[in-house]
């Protein structure tokens, strides 16, 4: 790593625990608002809820508006108790990411004061470094698996119980059921979307089957996924001896190939991408072209350009040399961009190919 890399390693560290600190606080004061909320709408709920058994009780002589209103009033309450609750998990969920985020950070921060202080040899200092970046990946991708997990266990399983919920209410709910079957039904839809929107935020998050099947096969699923969302067409490309990497090494691989067609879809206007990956015993090589529109990078050595900084190409770069990598930027006429990176691959990796 460069002296200059580093320098803007950890100043990008530096901004990024200071906008940490700023969005905490900001996160503290609407955690405490939406509580309070929260707790206003379980007061209200139980009052729904009270209102609906004591209209059960004189179903037989309550006036039909009543029993309607009862109803009407009890699955609104719910609705928004739901709503807020969820809003309330999302909240502290960010809280915890970006606290532990927050911790290593600061911790970087330390040892590389630590550092600086210290009389080392310039050579001692390298690795030194390397081992803070790979830390600040994995970490990083940690609380993302945790986050994806937490997901899967709480929101994605409340979603279906919903489901069940409204069915359930769908088949007691007889007071003017035309009415009642719509909005049911309705609610039921919905929540099936989300349901089905969540599961793809999981794996966007984090794919688990990186960790326990590696990036080749968490590519192909990736791939398969945008196809049938109805994106813009990508092709997947392997050849090689497909092996696993080390993990920081796959997490990077994955994110910046992620990236790479968020830039072509997004700003690009490609119509296509095709991702090519090669794997040889020295080194992965990955190529992602999309078509469409060029961007004005400028000198592609130094990536000075606004165009280059609004797509984050610099930042791009500076992950890929930080693992000792190679990237480069090809980007003319209509042939939109073509990004190419080479990751060394350590002794001892794992064969997967049958």
């Amino acid at each position: 790593m460069t002296e200059n890399t580093s320098s803007q390693f950890l100043e990008s560290i530096q901004q990024q625990r200071s906008k940490l600190q700023r969005d905490l606080k900001e996160v503290d004061m609407l955690i405490q608002q939406t509580t309070s909320e929260v707790d206003r709408l379980v007061r209200k709920n139980s009052q729904a809820a009270a209102l609906v058994r004591q209209i059960d009780v004189q179903i037989d002589i309550a006036p039909r508006e009543d029993i309607q209103s009862a109803y009407q009033g009890l699955i609104e309450s719910q609705r928004r108790l739901f709503t807020m609750r969820g809003q309330l998990e999302k909240l502290q969920s960010g809280q915890q990411y970006k606290t532990s985020l927050l911790n290593n950070y600061n911790e970087i921060l330390k040892r590389t004061d630590s550092l600086d202080a210290a009389s080392g040899e310039e050579e001692q200092e390298q690795p030194s470094e390397k081992a803070l970046v790979i830390s600040v990946i994995e970490a990083q991708e940690r609380e993302r698996q945790r986050l994806s997990r937490q997901m899967h266990d709480g929101p994605a399983q409340s979603l279906t119980n919903l489901v069940l919920q409204a069915e359930i209410c769908e088949r007691l709910f007889d007071v003017d059921r035309d009415r009642a079957k719509v909005e049911l039904a309705e609610l039921k839809a919905d929540v099936i979307s989300t349901f089905q929107k969540v599961k793809k935020f999981i794996f966007s998050l984090r794919p688990m089957m990186l960790d326990d099947l590696g990036l080749t096969p968490t590519l192909r699923r990736y791939v398969a996924g945008l196809k049938e969302s109805g994106l813009i067409p990508i092709t997947l490309q392997i050849s090689g001896k497909e092996q696993r990497l080390a993990s920081y090494k796959e997490v990077t691989i994955f994110r910046v190939v992620q990236e790479l067609h968020h830039i072509a879809s997004r700003y690009g206007n490609a119509s296509t991408v095709k991702v090519d990956l090669e794997m040889d015993e020295k080194q992965v090589r990955v190529t992602v072209e999309g078509d469409g529109s060029s961007f004005e990078l400028g000198n592609t050595d130094t990536l000075a350009t606004a165009e280059a900084k609004r797509l984050g190409l610099p930042t791009l770069r500076e992950r890929i040399e930080m693992l000792e990598g190679k990237i480069s930027f090809e980007t003319e006429g209509e042939q939109g961009l073509r990004t190419t990176f080479t990751l060394p691959i350590e002794e001892g990796g794992e064969n997967l190919s049958r």
